[in-house]
């Protein structure tokens, strides 16, 4: 596989350009991260898997700079000049023209002291160094990003993997283990109705008083990424019940970055909930940035406080009003909301 760092052409503080977390509280458009994204060239270089430790200077330099604070003076000589078009994926953040890396040099880096320890614990596992750098209030694209190269797990496991599955690893990882911490919250008391728009795009996240259950169904306009060439919307979604599910969700990263989001702000509340994420991809949409668009949008909705509603009706009925796509048609893609609606519970014979 190629590993190697995206290096800004320009001097100063360029953190802002592969910090995702910040782009929606800064109200940063579409097009101006495209931009400064597409200024980043992506340094290539050949490794196997598994040489984590073996791959020498440029390897080297590449992890510390992932695991750095800071951003670093970068001198770069490439074996040709760079090239190639802006690459465009709905799990990661775009780049921009790509080359073999010939040699590479770093200025002074500061790496944070908890990445660190993790790094230099050889017998600690990728999942426990993932959580407790999540418990410690670390931003999770520098864990992603430090998974990305190697940087945790039993030494003899490590192994370099790509960007699109680390940044779904580690949103899987830290959701799973907030779901468990879910499961133990008594139920919320009331629907709730919660909300973001950026980007043209619209999220409604649906909290219903019942055990936990969850669902992601997204609706993508004509002229869009997912469809460009279509006359229709095109709606999908993937749903997990209270065991979660055995399978990899066909939505993709979105799926895990919106219930590891949800589930972050359930155990902030301490109450369980089922959830269903309404998403509409408008046509203003114009290419994807990256999963991190779905969790930021989710993390964003749960900043505010939220409509809260009495019953599923109501609740339906303020969703209504926020989106463009009638209720019945969501209600149409939906199992948690057709089993909320169609399926009989034990407490319907209790009261």
């Amino acid at each position: 596989m190629t590993m190697g760092p995206l290096i800004p052409p320009v001097h100063g503080d360029t953190s802002l350009m592969d910090m995702p977390e910040e782009w929606l509280a800064r109200d940063i458009s579409i097009e101006d991260i495209v931009n400064f994204r597409f200024q980043l060239v992506r340094g290539k270089h050949l490794v196997h898997v598994r040489n984590v430790e073996e791959g020498g200077r440029i390897v080297d330099n590449t992890r510390e700079m992932a695991m750095a604070t800071n951003p670093a003076d970068v001198e770069a000589e490439f074996m040709k000049k760079p090239a190639g078009r802006l690459v465009l994926n709905d799990e990661v953040q775009p780049f921009g023209p790509s080359a073999l890396l010939k040699k590479m040099d770093v200025g002074n880096l500061k790496i944070d002291w908890r990445i660190d320890r993790a790094y230099s614990d050889g017998d600690l596992l990728s999942r426990e160094a993932v959580l407790g750098l999540y418990e410690n209030s670390i931003p999770i694209t520098k864990i992603q990003r430090s998974f990305s190269v190697g940087a945790f797990g039993i030494n003899k496991n490590r192994r370099f993997v790509p960007t699109r599955w680390s940044i779904t690893a580690v949103d899987d990882m830290i959701g799973k283990e907030l779901r468990t911490e879910v499961k133990d919250y008594p139920l919320i008391n009331e629907f709730r109705v919660y909300e973001s728009w950026a980007l043209d795009n619209r999220f409604l996240v649906l909290l219903m008083p019942y055990s936990w259950r969850y669902e992601l169904i997204e609706a993508w306009y004509p002229n869009t990424v997912w469809n460009p060439l279509g006359k229709r919307i095109v709606m999908f979604g993937d749903h997990e019940k209270y065991k979660g599910r055995t399978t990899y969700a066909q939505i993709g990263g979105c799926y895990y970055a919106a219930r590891f989001a949800t589930c972050e702000f359930l155990c902030k509340e301490r109450r369980q909930a089922a959830i269903v994420i309404l998403r509409e991809a408008h046509p203003g949409y114009i290419m994807p940035v990256g999963v991190w668009n779905v969790r930021e949008n989710v993390r964003n909705a749960f900043k505010a406080d939220g409509r809260r509603f009495n019953t599923i009706n109501e609740a339906f009925s303020y969703v209504s009003t926020r989106l463009e796509i009638p209720m019945k048609k969501w209600i149409r893609h939906s199992a948690i909301l057709k089993d909320i609606l169609h399926q009989r519970r034990l407490e319907d014979f209790l009261t």
